[in-house]
């Protein structure tokens, strides 16, 4: 743990340095150079998410993900090239995937108006419209983010992990300028999505020598996973739903932690703290509520910049 202490603090340093809340973003950024960017964007989500389901999960999870390392610069979307690792091959993104759905965008931008709209600005408009055709609300995306040119993948093990309790989600949400209200309201995005056995295998057995399960897990939810993660399970698609209704933006996620059914450590982590709780007991009870927050602390993450170019490829530096 102390060494974590210390890897974090450094971090914490060069991400406040790296970073900064994008005082420079507008909502009329394109306008006037590629006013139909959104249009464009929302298509090629649209397009690739009728033909699979999972895209949508996949866009938003891949936008914090990038948001969380280096700011949103579109890091994430780099390759590996010669010695260097990127992010998407860091161990906490080796599930990212429907990276072609943030190229095909590009491409067609590129076609459009060359040289104008930034793959981070791409993928948070992505990531917004992700969330609106899983039925959940919509909002202005402001714009004018940079791509970033470095991409580390040892940087990953800043991302939050599934195991952490309710200090280290504050600790790693307050280094991005986010508060508590956020850290409860952009945890709801877990409503959507499919977790891995290996996100939440150490709660459902061998736990503790006192316990085999959590105990801050429903017994019977225990169970059920341990059906769908048996021991020496080898299937690399084995896992979970992250909530009942894994393809539409709902409030379920609350009302399942509140049931002590929330998959990860880091979601049930939410009812250890007065203020964090009260609030998954907002949400629950009220799904306008929880959208409301869930857009204001969307704009407040995805304005942390930290680019410098407008690439051409997304997958690669000018």
């Amino acid at each position: 743990m102390a060494s974590f202490a210390v890897a974090f603090s450094h971090f914490a340093i060069l991400l406040l340095t790296a970073v900064s809340l994008g005082s420079s973003l507008s909502l009329d950024y394109y306008d006037k150079t590629c006013p139909s960017a959104d249009f464009i964007v929302t298509k090629a989500v649209r397009n690739a998410a009728y033909k699979d389901k999972t895209v949508p999960a996949a866009l938003l999870r891949m936008h914090f993900h990038d948001c969380f390392i280096r700011g949103c610069d579109a890091s994430v979307l780099l390759n590996s090239v010669g010695n260097n690792k990127a992010e998407k091959d860091g161990p906490a993104n080796l599930s990212l995937h429907s990276f072609f759905v943030i190229d095909d965008a590009k491409k067609e931008l590129e076609s459009y108006c060359p040289g104008v709209v930034s793959c981070a600005d791409i993928l948070a408009m992505a990531a917004r419209d992700a969330v609106v055709l899983s039925g959940g609300p919509t909002w202005d995306v402001p714009k004018g983010r940079k791509d970033g040119r470095t991409s580390k993948a040892s940087e990953t093990i800043q991302l939050p992990s599934p195991a952490f309790n309710i200090s280290q989600l504050q600790q790693s949400f307050s280094q991005r300028g986010l508060s508590l209200d956020d850290l409860v309201a952009l945890s709801g995005a877990h409503t959507l999505g499919f977790a891995h056995c290996s996100s939440f295998e150490g709660r459902i057995r061998n736990f503790s020598p006192a316990s085999n399960v959590d105990p801050a897990m429903n017994p019977s939810f225990a169970g059920s996973l341990r059906n769908m993660c048996p021991v020496n399970n080898k299937a690399k698609n084995a896992g979970a739903n992250m909530d009942t209704s894994p393809t539409t933006f709902d409030n379920n996620y609350y009302r399942l932690i509140l049931q002590k059914k929330g998959l990860f450590s880091a979601d049930q982590a939410l009812l250890n703290f007065p203020k964090t709780k009260n609030l998954v007991n907002e949400f629950a009870s009220s799904k306008e509520a929880f959208t409301r927050a869930f857009v204001n602390s969307m704009i407040k993450m995805s304005s942390i910049t930290g680019g410098q170019e407008i690439r051409k490829n997304c997958r690669a530096v000018n």
